[in-house]
């Protein structure tokens, strides 16, 4: 699913070349889930970017499902993101004053999708919110907020989930059910990152990888997860 060779990025501050991620290695096998952990100035949220399609390396090669996507235009690369990728965010990000259904519908009103109410039903009803779909965000709690945000995440079916720091905005009951969730759409075939400064977060994924410096510090494969009981 994602493979990074070599990869390098620097960012230019003036007269200055400012490295963040150097010489670069790292796989992620079609259905994994992985935690990608780090201090402030790792290097993570860079690498995240990338992994996203939202940035390009400065050097090296990125496969994205066997496609090098290091050296795409733009509109190729939002393509990408529009048909492979989802994304969650730790602020939800959600439309304060449109509905439950209106907020995940989005991604398809943007894309031309003719049958959105649809799906968008459907995808609530995975995450649980078939109830709440006319609610708005205000009359929503944080981790059902959350799992608005990752119903329109999953609207276009995308191949691989993004999750930059999920359930950093949530209380501790919230976050156990956010990472459920994500645990569960991993069971069921989904690729996930997780980005996460908790460790209690990162123990619920089969892979931790540690940054540190725009290396990887550590790449440990968990002999046993967080325990995900119904």
């Amino acid at each position: 699913m994602i493979q990074l060779e070599d990869v390098s990025k620097a960012y230019q501050m003036g007269k200055i070349e400012v490295p963040v991620l150097r010489n670069f290695d790292l796989t992620i096998d079609d259905g994994g889930m992985v935690a990608i952990m780090g201090p402030s100035g790792s290097g993570k949220t860079t690498l995240m970017n990338i992994l996203g399609c939202l940035d390009v390396p400065t050097s090296g090669r990125y496969l994205l499902d066997g496609t090098d996507v290091s050296r795409l235009s733009d509109k190729r690369l939002a393509k990408i993101r529009s048909r492979k990728i989802g994304f969650v965010f730790q602020s939800f990000n959600l439309v304060s004053r449109t509905s439950a259904i209106r907020n995940v519908e989005l991604p398809l009103v943007y894309a031309g999708v003719r049958d959105r109410r649809n799906r968008a039903r459907l995808a609530l009803e995975q995450v649980g919110l078939g109830d709440r779909q006319k609610h708005m965000p205000n009359e929503l709690s944080g981790g059902q907020q959350q799992r608005v945000a990752i119903a329109r995440a999953l609207i276009n079916d995308p191949a691989l989930l993004l999750a930059d720091e999920p359930t950093g905005n949530l209380d501790t009951t919230s976050s156990i059910e956010i990472m459920k969730l994500l645990v569960a759409l991993n069971d069921a075939g989904r690729t996930v990152v997780i980005i996460t400064h908790e460790e209690e977060v990162a123990q619920f994924a089969k892979r931790i990888v540690r940054m540190r410096d725009g290396h990887i510090e550590s790449d440990q494969v968990q002999g046993s997860r967080t325990e995900v009981s119904a």
